[in-house]
């Protein structure tokens, strides 16, 4: 803990650099930048252009032994910051709000930190800075593009600040920790007409609204009360004039699941829901399911023993090893190939109004929280690699 304070006011100073400069999916050119160049200047051999905009460095340790690839994310979002800090985001309509900005900087705190205690672990810290983690597939594409390999990754971890929780918590939970997240699209057809002549049309309106209530009762009812997951129909699109009754309507929303069963429960009871309700109403409609992200699920005896890591940095800690979120990362698809942890590092100080959620255009964050997360990321991995 000594060492990673000793680095302080450095996280700090790069974490409000990367947070005035956000950068959207993709476009991470310029963080991309500064973790490389940070990275180079230990030593490490680099790897730029991974996934697009993706950074991967390579440190070795002493002898030989595993690979342990530690994933930080680096893009923004789309949305007008309102905090008011002096470090706020010079770019309209682009924000860090959801503390990617602060992952980076743990990130790169923890190289130096291992790369200083490089003589006491053994075989290799991979360091993987991932572009476009909202929604946009970053972590797939870098599978893809082969960070996984050479050398091949034998455990992961990472960690995510969470802004419902004070700085001093930390949810490290064996099993599954975050939701998987899909995006559903129902379509319903039916025929226009005048909407002074109502009888010459099969609405899909009506009918849209009417599958809106009904798939409430999928987790109402279909789901069993023990399991847990989310429903939300978010957007209802049809029609562009008052007087006329159009011919199609369309529904987007999210499913949350833990568990590959439920989801696909819920998945055939939103078909069959949807199908149902429009036809009894004279309409017709589809549903569309993408996969955005798996769950997140770390594994238990690598939980443990990040658990037992964090009780000797802070013995009077609170740990809850049962914290679980329907919110969803998109780390779940490297740690379905390897066995991994990820962290929830409480954050948030409502004394000083740092308390705003995630997305929202006032979030921000204690930035104590930055040194926390260095020392537990850098004894964790020394631990894993001792």
């Amino acid at each position: 803990m000594q060492q990673a304070e000793a680095l302080r006011q450095s996280l700090i100073a790069c974490r409000r650099d990367l947070h005035r400069h956000p950068e959207l999916g993709y476009q991470e050119h310029r963080t991309a930048g500064i973790v490389a160049e940070a990275l180079r200047e230990l030593g490490m051999e680099v790897r730029t252009g991974v996934a697009q905009t993706g950074v991967v460095g390579l440190l070795e340790g002493e002898g030989p032994g595993p690979t342990l690839m530690l994933r930080f994310d680096m893009d923004a979002l789309p949305i007008q910051e309102e905090t008011g800090a002096p470090y706020a985001s010079s770019v309209s309509g682009v924000m860090h709000a959801c503390g990617h900005d602060g992952h980076t900087a743990i990130g790169l705190a923890v190289a130096r930190l291992l790369h200083a205690r490089r003589g006491s672990w053994n075989g290799r810290a991979k360091f993987v800075f991932q572009p476009a983690e909202e929604g946009l597939g970053g972590a797939a594409r870098m599978v893809q593009d082969g960070v996984l390999e050479a050398p091949e990754v034998d455990y992961a971890l990472g960690l995510h600040l969470w802004n419902a929780r004070p700085v001093g918590w930390m949810g490290i939970t064996g099993g599954p920790v975050m939701a998987g997240a899909d995006k559903m699209k129902v379509r319903v057809r039916g025929s226009g007409a005048h909407a002074a002549a109502p009888h010459q049309a099969h609405d899909p309106v009506v009918a849209a609204a009417h599958i809106v209530t009904a798939l409430q009762t999928v987790i109402s009812r279909d789901l069993n009360p023990l399991h847990a997951a989310v429903l939300s129909v978010t957007t209802i699109r049809c029609g562009k004039a008052f007087n006329v009754i159009p011919s199609e309507a369309e529904m987007e929303g999210t499913l949350r699941t833990f568990h590959p069963h439920v989801r696909e429960m819920i998945i055939e009871r939103v078909r069959e829901i949807a199908a149902g309700v429009a036809q009894g109403l004279g309409c017709e409609a589809g549903v569309e399911v993408e996969l955005l992200t798996p769950a997140v699920v770390n594994d238990i005896e690598l939980a443990r023993r990040v658990q037992q890591v964090a009780g000797w940095l802070w013995p009077q800690a609170t740990i809850e090893s049962d914290a679980r979120t329907m919110m969803a990362d998109d780390v779940a698809v490297l740690m379905n190939e390897v066995p991994g942890c990820y962290v929830l590092l409480g954050a948030n100080d409502p004394q000083r109004g740092l308390d705003a959620p995630h997305h929202n255009p006032r979030f921000d964050f204690d930035e104590e929280s930055l040194v926390r997360g260095a020392a537990l990321l850098a004894a964790a991995a020394q631990d894993l690699l001792g």
